[in-house]
């Protein structure tokens, strides 16, 4: 067997003479190869290193795309149609807030078991699960009566835990598949679809409202794409062995190995509150923005009252539309100034990330002040504020792949989720809910005045959005250190799937060096 490096950056290609499997000799624990005497070698009949062609990695990451398209879309289908939902359920706007906020907590609390799941076993079957149990639930929850809201807000915690599988585990697929500046490229392409699915989310569930009178048939479209996406995942995506993309060398199987705790690092910790400060802005603006546009047209006299069904839903389009084009922009502008500025500073990606959450802060702030004066400078600031969030999605994740060994990727992933959401948008929509819904009992009842609760409810994301950016700085701090030591032989918690793979790896890489 001929052994060589794979030139594509996607793995170890393995050229067998014949096309049969090849008998390697992998060192017992406790012998040195070399050493006299039976049993200084155990021969085993493995078969050859996992590789995968560049193409079909490329069509794989295409399809977890998709699949990420359809999981964000669902995120925020509902914010869609807010309006017409509160109506049909008779929910205020605090109790509206738990919709996102059941929706959140039921996928960080499955999160870390979809997270140890994703580092033990087939990631392709939790992914397949997940699927099945977000759509089914998605399509059930259109048959719910007005009598029983409470089913309804059960749902979106069931599909909160479906979607809690793809979000912790795809990422660690992708960076299983590619490396360095590929997997920059690919984690930007696949988190253009943040953006992108959740203002389609609010495009969908909008137009479907529209064209049919009723918001439960955007839930009903939604199963057709995802079955879709479940027969491509099962076809056309693989399950790579943890690591496989990693150019590393790694010491045999009984090999002493740090444990997870020890693997945690400060860089890791930072970057996870400043994904935090994030996704608590983002939750908030996601599900309350396009009902404080509506209100704020409103106060302008621009759009009559929305007083029975079904509501206007011009902001909802108008968001969605916003949203898809500045989170595509956004994702392309970060990851390429990442790219470009890590080439002269190594600590590019922490500084990027702060810089934009900082000046995110002072547009949300100004679009927020502005909107009663002027409703086209709130939108530009508006506009602006989103673009620079999104320049986010993609670097954060590459800061976390490059600071975690690949075995401790899912946990580590699933770990960033849960405190994310928790301490994020759990809670954002709600709070914001609610503190709009005390200062607006303390008023006249009015449009003007229940703009102006909703309006002083959002100031605090701007604040939160700052914070974020403070530790997005401390980051940068410990970022090279953290890296190094990320690429260090040896590290991460061992499990058993993966044990034949890695000594296979160890001796082969002997092996070829004889050669």
């Amino acid at each position: 067997m001929c052994l060589c490096p794979d030139t594509s950056g996607t793995g170890t290609q393995a050229v067998m003479d014949g096309g049969t499997s090849a008998e390697s000799r992998v060192p017992r624990p406790g012998r040195q190869p070399g050493a006299s005497g039976e049993g200084a070698w155990a021969p085993r009949m493995v078969s050859s290193p996992w590789s995968l062609s560049r193409g079909r990695a490329r069509v794989a990451a295409a399809v977890l795309c998709y699949i990420n398209l359809l999981n964000y879309m669902n995120w925020f289908i509902v914010a869609g149609m807010l309006l017409d939902i509160q109506n049909f359920f008779q929910i205020s706007d605090s109790n509206a807030g738990l919709l996102q906020t059941v929706f959140v907590c039921c996928l960080l609390l499955s999160a870390p078991v979809f997270g140890y799941l994703g580092d033990r076993h087939s990631r392709k079957a939790a992914l397949s699960i997940g699927i099945l149990l977000w759509s089914g639930t998605g399509l059930s929850s259109s048959f719910i009566s007005p009598q029983y809201s409470w089913l309804f807000f059960l749902s979106r915690g069931v599909v909160g835990i479906g979607s809690a599988s793809f979000s912790t585990i795809a990422p660690t697929v992708l960076g299983d598949l590619f490396v360095r500046d590929q997997r920059t490229l690919v984690l930007a392409i696949f988190y253009i679809f943040i953006p992108v699915g959740s203002g389609l989310g609010y495009v969908l569930g909008s137009a479907v409202l529209q064209l049919t009178g009723n918001w439960r048939w955007a839930f009903r479209v939604m199963p057709c794409l995802e079955a879709v996406a479940l027969i491509l995942l099962i076809v056309l995506v693989p399950d790579p062995p943890r690591g496989a993309a990693e150019k590393q060398e790694e010491a045999a199987v009984g090999d002493p190995r740090s444990s997870w705790c020890e693997d945690v690092s400060w860089s890791f910790v930072w970057s996870t509150l400043g994904v935090t400060a994030i996704t608590f802005v983002t939750g908030a603006l996601g599900f309350w923005a396009p009902k404080f546009l509506f209100e704020a047209r409103v106060v302008h006299g621009l759009q009559p009252p929305c007083l029975q069904d079904p509501c206007n839903s011009q902001d909802s389009l108008i968001f969605g539309i916003l949203t898809v084009v500045t989170g595509i922009i956004g994702v392309v502008l970060g990851a390429e100034a990442a790219r470009r500025y890590k080439k002269v500073n190594p600590r590019a990606e922490p500084l990027i990330c702060a810089c934009s959450l900082l000046a995110a802060a002072l547009c949300l702030f100004l679009a927020l002040i502005l909107a009663r004066v002027t409703l086209l400078a709130s939108y530009v600031f508006l506009v602006l504020g989103e673009l620079l969030l999104s320049c986010n999605w993609a670097v954060v994740a590459d800061i976390l792949l490059s600071v975690v060994v690949p075995r401790c990727r899912g946990t580590a992933e699933a770990l960033q989720i849960t405190v994310g959401h928790v301490l994020g948008d759990a809670g954002s929509p709600y709070l914001t809910g609610l503190i709009s819904g005390t200062l607006r009992a303390a008023r006249p009842d009015s449009y003007l005045q229940s703009f102006l609760s909703l309006q002083y409810s959002f100031l605090g994301c701007a604040f939160v959005i700052a914070l974020g950016g403070g530790c997005f700085l401390l980051t940068a701090l410990r970022l090279e250190t953290d890296q190094a030591r990320a690429r260090q032989p040896g590290t991460g918690t061992s499990d058993s799937k993966d044990a034949e793979s890695q000594a296979l790896l160890s001796s082969t890489g002997s092996v070829a060096e004889n050669l």
